[in-house]
């Protein structure tokens, strides 16, 4: 098969028909694999790339996205070329998989997933399974200095456990996909904590009297040396991740620097958006009115937000959806009451249908959307009359997805 644009879109469009992902499909048998006998397999086959480069391995509830992009965002100041393999992706397949160097970022070349998907035997794989050999065969191709690699759930039996980085990180705990890694969050912890290696640094970002217990047992029985975040001397300062919690991921950040001895170059990590080419953290589409999108999906990181919407004190309009397996009823409490909210289910079949959403919210001012296009519409329509307010777009990973490409001047389709 030849590479063309075309036969590259249907190349990718059978992968996620042959190989459902777990964006698409939840945690349904084909999608979610857990385990990491299939990903050693797959990597022996590949020529062992998991051996072929640095790499430091985060984990966490929350902010492992951010956290690893910071990492590589300074890495790359500091002169290095970086991978970094973070999930899921909002716009393109590529930004799962990228290169950070000094002078700038970039996905996998469309030629890079073509060939990798075209060359190997991938029957039986799940989909990140296989996005994790292309990743880890791209980055050991291109000879990357040390790579950044985001575990996909939880980081025990996550495929990315394969590897034996030079540090691990474990950002927060919260709960969340409670159905697979455990119902309390000592539980949560315990199979993040699965990523420990011995002898090989951990650092946590967050220390409290439930989770750290856990993180000890398991680092004394790995053995590993065990940090915690808030015991380094870290100055925090202004980045373009502006997000609620992004002063605790910088400070995350800077501990794993100076563990791994490297000079946190401020200039760096202050642009890691552009530098690296994060979206969806809190980041503002538009200026008048105010629009802002956050992938904050679960009650840990939604109820940070939405304090955020409260204390600003200024009319609010939520363009909102969620995924049916997200606990609604512990998120619920936390929306603000006096919001316009403007309901919405993104494409796919995990989504809560509108009129389920709709109903379990009585009680708030909503509007029923029939697409998140339509939501977005009818809420900038509506700011027009309060030209103070701030219009946030969440709830879901596959909302903001949908939402940023409507604010994508490209795109045939945007607003």
């Amino acid at each position: 098969m030849t590479f063309t644009e075309s036969s590259y879109d249907a190349l990718l469009r059978a992968l996620y028909a042959r190989h459902p992902s777990v964006q698409d499909s939840g945690f349904t048998a084909g999608a979610y694999k857990p385990g990491l006998e299939g990903m050693r397999r797959l990597d022996a086959g590949l020529g062992s790339p998991s051996t072929r480069f640095r790499s430091i391995h985060v984990a966490g509830t929350n902010g492992k996205g951010s956290v690893s992009s910071m990492l590589a965002a300074a890495l790359s100041g500091a002169g290095l070329r970086v991978g970094l393999y973070t999930s899921p992706h909002l716009v393109d397949f590529r930004e799962r998989i990228k290169l950070v160097e000094p002078g700038g970022w970039s996905m996998i070349p469309r030629e890079e997933v073509f060939r990798f998907l075209t060359e190997q035997d991938l029957e039986g794989r799940s989909f990140f399974e296989i996005t994790t050999g292309l990743a880890f065969q791209w980055f050991a191709r291109q000879e990357v200095d040390i790579a950044v690699i985001e575990t996909g759930l939880g980081g025990r039996l996550d495929s990315t456990n394969i590897l034996n980085p030079e540090l691990t990180v474990v950002t927060s705990i919260g709960l969340d996909h409670c159905a697979l890694l455990g119902g309390t969050r000592s539980a949560i912890a315990a199979e993040k904590a699965g990523i420990f290696k011995p002898g090989v640094p951990a650092l946590c970002g967050e220390r409290d009297p439930e989770t750290a217990p856990v993180f000890e047992a398991r680092a004394a029985a790995a053995p590993c040396p065990l940090f915690f975040a808030e015991d380094f001397d870290a100055e925090p300062f202004a980045t373009d991740l502006t997000g609620p919690c992004q002063e605790q991921n910088l400070r995350t950040a800077l501990a794993a620097l100076e563990l791994l001895g490297i000079g946190a170059g401020r200039d760096a990590l202050a642009h890691t958006a552009a530098r690296t080419g994060l979206r969806g953290r809190w980041e503002r589409l538009l200026e008048r009115p105010e629009v802002i999108c956050d992938i904050g999906h679960n009650p840990p990181a939604l109820e940070i937000n939405f304090r955020r919407l409260r204390e600003s004190g200024r009319p609010l309009l939520i363009v909102y959806g969620i995924m049916a397996d997200k606990d609604l009823d512990a998120i619920r409490p936390m929306m603000p009451r006096d919001a316009r909210y403007f309901l919405v289910a993104p494409q796919g079949d995990r989504a809560l249908p509108v009129a389920e959403l709709a109903a379990r919210l009585q009680g708030l001012d909503c509007t029923a959307c029939s697409s998140v296009q339509d939501g977005v519409r009818q809420a900038l329509d509506a700011a027009k009359d309060r030209p103070d307010c701030i219009l946030y777009i969440g709830g879901s990973n596959f909302v903001v997805a949908e939402a940023i490409g409507l604010f994508n001047p490209d795109n045939p389709t945007a607003l």
